[in-house]
């Protein structure tokens, strides 16, 4: 691992430990006593404290070791504070049985809502971890198809959205408020389109 990611990791580590106590204050004493006997789990939770923070300079340095997500990341970030992400439910992070520690996070957002379907979206990040650091990313939704449908409809009937706002799209040099906002107003013109199929019924989960 790059020396610098790794003494960049071990400060974050050392801030997340001395904060270990307040953060127990403002979580359940269940998600406390976990993360008291996991560390990573408390630089999981932290994570999803930053990331819907919307704060860039906070979530940058918790993926330090983690150069490949990291873009993609932020970008993500930027788009859910572009799409006025507000958080429903928030379940506490676990790990699986193949030590990938998953966080899901229930969202109501600008593009959803545009669709009209009443469909709350989960969002999971699901992080690994090496030795201790955070070293990768990903994420995983629930969205129906109607959602996907829409982002394929802006993407082939509205290419100054695709070409402007929403150009160079997971990268540092993106711009990602910018394009959730303009991708909300090409759901709302796929609504209003004669391609709309109408809306779905709810998934049974979700009645």
């Amino acid at each position: 691992m790059n020396t610098f990611y790794r003494s960049t990791t071990i400060t974050s580590l050392v801030c997340f430990t001395a904060l270990l106590s307040a953060c127990s204050e403002s979580a359940s004493p269940e998600v406390a006593a976990e993360a008291a006997v996991d560390p990573e789990l408390v630089i999981a939770e932290s994570f999803i404290d930053a990331f819907y923070s919307f704060d860039r300079d906070r979530l940058a340095p918790i993926m330090a070791a983690a150069p490949e997500s990291a873009p993609r990341l932020l970008y993500y970030q930027g788009s859910a504070e572009g799409g006025n992400y507000e958080v429903l439910l928030r379940t506490p992070c676990a790990r699986d049985e193949e030590g990938i520690v998953n966080c899901p996070v229930k969202v109501k957002d600008d593009r959803v809502q545009a669709l009209g379907t009443g469909f709350d979206v989960t969002d999971t990040f699901h992080l690994t971890f090496d030795d201790g650091v955070l070293v990768k990313v990903t994420t995983s939704s629930n969205d129906q198809d109607i959602y996907r449908q829409a982002a394929v409809w802006v993407r082939e009937n509205m290419p100054e959205v695709m070409e402007g706002p929403c150009k160079n799209r997971g990268t540092l040099e993106g711009t990602p408020v910018e394009c959730s906002r303009a991708m909300t107003a090409g759901y709302k013109a796929f609504v209003a389109s004669p391609d709309f199929p109408g809306v779905p019924p709810l998934p049974e989960d979700a009645q």
